[in-house]
């Protein structure tokens, strides 16, 4: 695909082609659903292994699950709130994840949620006391009462404005989240400590397509899948996986791996999650992977300043999702996360949804501030504002469930 796109920011006009989306390896046009699913889903996906996330180690942990906390009638009575704790062994190790989950009351049948991974520990999405202080390597934040990488009873409840809990609830959904810390430390330590440091193998250089932190990340959110498949209040097809940031990447990432997830968000994700590569607009590969050397493969940092031969870009990344509902989310000040290129990636993925039957997006250019544009199972907006995530974001993701969980 060839294609010329105006700057969100300026007049700009930038050139880039983007790899064929529907050309198999051997040459072979992708004409139909089937054709997709057997064959080139799984090239374009060890394409992602290989070069930008890198390859989860062959290895079968031991993993157990044990509800370390529960309270039937939380939050005033409206929620029933549990923490489990996803406990990773392996060669007699282990590392030890808390998941915080919140159900609605009064509903008798299992139900559907929002899983998403935190940044400063699960006490800092609610005030709730009953929330255990996050026990890993925090960053440090002094506006969120974080100093010395450690949790405190002052940074309780400092992370709420992204997480709307009670109305999450209300809308009749649950809302599961993980502190990302507590499977892999986000800090450049040679990948010595959390999962990483727990099953890779240390008695071999390590490979360039080994995976980073965003693959142990997106990893983990698997393993809380699992754990669903198990637990009888929770509707497990009906599991809407939600990121902001580097947590959208992760989403994304987690998303194509693992088609059990039913609806995929990205919020304000950018280079390396749902902006195109090759625009080369906002943040590039070069930023991103000295800023952050451990997020991604070894291999991606090859491609520093020399987007266009990488042999993917990030609309294959989305097309992965297909057919599952996927909404990509834009904030209008935040230039470095390109919102352009945020959206052309959604555009562009859409070929392989429309083999699927889909209606999809005719329009390539950006839909205006605060209108949100939901077409078959593909849903954009760019709100107004900088780069985060609010209430805004959430009633346009709740809505978009409502939407789609629906029709299946």
């Amino acid at each position: 695909v060839s294609c010329k796109q105006e700057s969100a920011s300026n007049s700009e006009i930038k050139s880039f082609e983007l790899p064929e989306l529907l050309l198999a390896e051997d040459g072979t046009p992708v004409r139909t659903a089937e054709q997709w699913q057997a064959g080139r889903r799984g090239e374009v996906l060890e394409l992602f292994r290989e070069y930008v996330y890198g390859k989860v180690p062959d290895v079968n942990p031991e993993i157990r699950y044990v509800v370390t906390f529960s309270d039937d009638h939380a939050l005033c009575g409206t929620a029933k709130m549990k923490e489990v704790d996803m406990q990773i062994t392996w060669k007699g190790d282990t590392v030890s994840v808390s998941m915080l989950i919140y159900l609605p009351c009064g509903v008798e049948t299992p139900v559907p949620l929002f899983l998403g991974l935190n940044f400063y520990g699960n006490h800092t999405i609610h005030m709730d006391q009953n929330i255990s202080l996050t026990r890993n390597y925090l960053r440090n934040k002094p506006e969120y009462c974080i100093f010395d990488h450690k949790a405190t009873e002052k940074s309780r409840g400092v992370g709420a404005f992204r997480w709307p809990v009670e109305r999450i609830l209300a809308r009749g959904y649950g809302l599961v989240t993980i502190y990302y810390g507590d499977l892999d430390p986000d800090f450049d330590d040679g990948f010595k400590n959390g999962i990483h440091g727990l099953l890779d193998s240390h008695d071999l250089p390590r490979d360039s397509s080994a995976w980073g932190s965003i693959s142990a990340w997106a990893w983990g959110l698997s393993r809380a899948m699992d754990y669903f498949e198990q637990d009888p209040d929770i509707d497990h097809q009906k599991v809407a996986l939600t990121g902001h940031s580097r947590l959208g990447k992760t989403s994304l990432w987690a998303g194509a791996r693992d088609e059990r997830f039913a609806l995929v968000i990205s919020n304000n994700s950018g280079c390396g999650g749902a902006a195109l590569s090759r625009r080369k607009s906002g943040e590039r590969l070069t930023d991103i992977n000295t800023s952050f050397p451990h997020w991604f493969a070894g291999r991606f940092h090859s491609y520093n300043d020399r987007e266009q031969d990488l042999p993917v870009d990030q609309h294959m990344l989305m097309a992965l999702i297909a057919p599952r509902p996927l909404y990509v989310a834009s904030a209008r000040n935040d230039d470095w996360a390109d919102p352009t290129g945020e959206y052309l990636s959604l555009f562009y993925s859409a070929e392989v949804y429309r083999l699927f039957g889909f209606d999809v997006p005719e329009n390539r250019e950006l839909p205006l501030v605060n209108k949100p544009v939901h077409t078959g199972r593909l849903a954009y907006h760019i709100r107004s504002g900088n780069h985060g995530i609010g209430r805004y974001d959430w009633e346009n993701y709740l809505d978009f469930a409502d939407e789609q969980f629906r029709l299946k």
